[in-house]
């Protein structure tokens, strides 16, 4: 197979169905920002009882929807949709050492890793599919859990946009692990960035802290950077940091096992349908 080549590639299709499944997912964020917000209305609006199953209910379609573009345009078939069933698996295994505990979280090393080897939307629906099944493994099913679907699918889905992603590296150079150990140490500080979204704007306690509804952005962007170092750095440090070492660790056995994989189960092969070679029988018979 040839180092040049995408293993799956993101057709037009599939391409359009993930700008619209992370637009669904911006709107379900930044929602609060765009309309006026009473502190009677923010301490009802902050369990998400209203738009948090709605938002969990559309983002099942959404996943659902990247699957069979990619799958129309040739890019995934069955081979690959089990190899997503099964890293799905690994993923939530890994939630389920750590839950997020202090910030350390082993599986976004794996999104990092399979999100640059098979292309961002497959990074996509890994990182959504193995937070919801490491949730159901763990009981951690709540308003949030729509919310980090989301923010793990993009931490998965980026990947697969750095330069050389998608392209199978049986030995890949150390400088490639190097920029997915940088990624990983941004990814999981923009994690939590975006994940403090889903609850920030609501906190309408008046502090210097808190979110303030027709205040110039300027301001509203200190005040949540206040906000961030003062109670999500702690957490979100040790998860970029977990990630980039085990990025480094790993990284280079696991880009070489994902292209024999590639490899061996020829991802991208054409299905061909030809006479019977010399003595061998026709499947019918004859």
């Amino acid at each position: 197979m040839s180092r040049r080549r995408t293993l799956i590639a993101l057709g037009p299709r599939s391409a359009l169905t993930l700008a619209v499944a992370s637009a669904v997912g911006l709107l379900g964020f930044c929602w609060p920002f765009l309309m006026p917000i009473t502190q009677e209305a923010g301490a009802h609006a902050i369990s998400h009882s209203e738009d948090a199953p709605w938002l969990f209910v559309i983002v099942l379609p959404m996943l659902a929807a990247v699957v069979l573009s990619q799958l129309a345009e040739g890019a995934m078939d069955a081979k690959v949709v089990a190899l997503l069933g099964m890293l799905t698996a690994v993923g939530a295994g890994l939630r389920a050492i750590s839950p997020g505990a202090a910030g350390i979280e082993p599986g976004f090393f794996l999104l990092v890793l399979a999100g640059y080897a098979f292309g961002p939307g497959f990074g996509f629906v890994l990182g959504a599919l193995s937070l919801v099944a490491g949730a159901l493994l763990t009981a951690a099913v709540g308003p949030w859990l729509p919310f980090q679907m989301f923010a793990a699918a993009w931490v998965g889905c980026c990947a697969g946009l750095l330069p050389g992603a998608g392209r199978p590296y049986a030995r890949p150079p150390w400088w490639r692990i190097g920029l997915l150990a940088g990624y990983g140490l941004v990814a999981g500080l923009a994690y939590g960035i975006v994940m403090n979204l889903w609850f920030w704007p609501f906190t309408t306690s008046g502090t210097g802290l808190s979110y303030v509804a027709g205040d110039p952005l300027g301001a509203n962007i200190a005040r949540y950077a206040a906000f961030w170092v003062a109670t999500s750095l702690g957490w979100d440090a040790p998860r970029g940091v977990v990630t980039a070492l085990l990025v480094v660790a790993f990284g280079r056995g696991m880009l070489g096992a994902f292209a024999r994989v590639a490899r061996r189960a020829a991802f991208g092969a054409p299905v061909a349908f030809g006479a019977p070679a010399n003595g061998e029988r026709h499947p019918s018979g004859r």
